[in-house]
């Protein structure tokens, strides 16, 4: 006797689905489904965090810190001119060590270089200004002696200490020693 689906298809003997629709045609015998026990809530434990460092800013015209300090260093090595080129090494390497001890950051030699070239373009810019005031301060009053002898030439060296004093007082105060960004380092 031949079995038929409400699809009109004849049926295979003994098959559980139809081969045209896929409709169930009996109940399979003996099967259960499987009740799926609620899981077991384990403790997660997260994986460590590693620790993060955060980049050192570049050092450039841009990095504040680095243009204040490369500017003390240089009014400091402006007024040590006496000691020819060791003032340029010395500015060089105190702007690279004071940098390292305020940022707590660890140089390579490319940013000890550029700190130490923005250190002598500010040095040559306050030379460039002290010997133009000066040598213009002379071609108005007509000799060298002339400075301290006249009204003008004394406005103008104390426009020159003034000058220097407000420049030697940039306040590094309100830049803290170390900076609290860095990550604490994860414990073994």
């Amino acid at each position: 006797m031949a079995d038929f689906c409400t699809c009109g298809a004849e049926l295979v003997p003994d098959s559980l689905f139809c081969h045209r629709c896929g409709k169930q045609q009996r109940e399979i015998a003996g099967y259960e489904p499987e009740v799926e026990a609620e899981p077991v809530a384990a403790e997660v434990v997260p994986p460590p965090v590693a620790a993060v460092e955060a980049a050192p800013p570049p050092v450039n015209f841009h990095n504040r810190l680095a243009i204040q300090i490369g500017l003390v260093m240089a009014i400091l090595a402006t007024l040590a001119s006496f000691l020819v080129y060791f003032n340029w090494l010395a500015a060089g390497f105190f702007t690279v060590l004071v940098y390292r001890r305020r940022t707590g950051y660890p140089m390579d030699t490319r940013a000890g270089v550029r700190l130490g070239w923005i250190t002598g373009i500010l040095m040559f810019v306050i030379m460039t200004v002290i010997l133009t005031g000066a040598v213009q301060g002379i071609i108005e009053v007509g000799r060298f002696g002339a400075l301290l002898d006249t009204a003008f030439g004394r406005a103008v060296l104390i426009k020159i200490v003034v000058a220097l004093g407000i420049i030697a007082t940039i306040r590094l105060v309100d830049i803290p020693l170390r900076t609290t960004n860095r990550a604490a380092p994860a414990e073994g």
